[in-house]
């Protein structure tokens, strides 16, 4: 497919990472939701500084342009749920939990600047060519990754006559341990057979985005466990 358009979002997987952003194993682990309104990712920049040699007739001797610096993004992602276990694992808030030690809430406490996440963003692909003719698959999607975000924490919640719409800020960090990653979200041969990333990120890379066939986890409510060789070796 050369010209993919992008439809819509579809579902958003947030995993847990450490200090140094490897994936954590676990039963509490992951979290894959689709009630969101939007992701958005804004460059943070820093501009250059510009180099000039002015003569004293006011001739330009010399001119350098600065080279920017890109500092990762900014990240905001809009959601509708409520759920503990997300914002605990993104936020790194407690959870409050009922008698029956099920999560049924969450403190707000000081920013929690150690904790973090990587974030994976699935939104579908339109064209009439999506599907293999050979009937394999189910489609196609945008596949993004951001495999280490950090500082994240929830925006301003007003709860009135209309729809609570929760606010979630965060930002990149280049490098991290994700490597090729605890999940299948790409094809891995001809077959279509579902792996992880055929190679990790670059040390100074911050996201990658790239047409997959392989489809995206079903939502939960619930904490996703996160096991494997992959996430253990990291």
């Amino acid at each position: 497919m050369s010209c993919p358009l992008i439809a819509n979002a579809d579902v958003i997987r947030v995993t847990r990472v450490d200090g140094c952003g490897r994936p954590i194993c676990g039963t509490d682990s992951a979290f894959v939701m689709d009630c969101f309104a939007s992701l958005e990712m804004a460059r943070n920049v820093e501009e250059g500084t510009d180099v000039e040699y002015k003569a004293a007739n006011g001739r330009v001797c010399g001119y350098k342009k600065g080279c920017p610096s890109f500092k990762g993004f900014d990240l905001t992602l809009n959601f509708f749920t409520i759920s503990p276990e997300f914002i605990e694992l993104t936020t790194g808030q407690p959870v409050f939990y009922g008698f029956d030690g099920k999560p049924i809430g969450f403190d707000d406490c000081s920013i929690t600047c150690t904790s973090g996440f990587a974030v994976e963003l699935w939104a579908e692909v339109l064209g009439d060519d999506i599907c293999d003719a050979a009937g394999s698959g189910e489609g196609q999607w945008v596949y993004a990754l951001l495999p280490w975000v950090s500082t994240a924490q929830l925006g301003d919640i007003t709860i009135g006559s209309e729809q609570a719409e929760l606010t979630l800020t965060g930002s990149t960090r280049a490098g991290g341990g994700w490597g090729v990653g605890p999940w299948d979200v790409m094809p891995i041969d001809a077959a279509g057979t579902p792996g992880p990333l055929l190679s990790p990120l670059g040390s100074n890379c911050h996201r990658r985005i790239f047409i997959t066939s392989t489809p995206p986890p079903v939502p939960s409510c619930d904490y996703v466990s996160v096991a494997g060789d992959l996430c253990l070796a990291s």
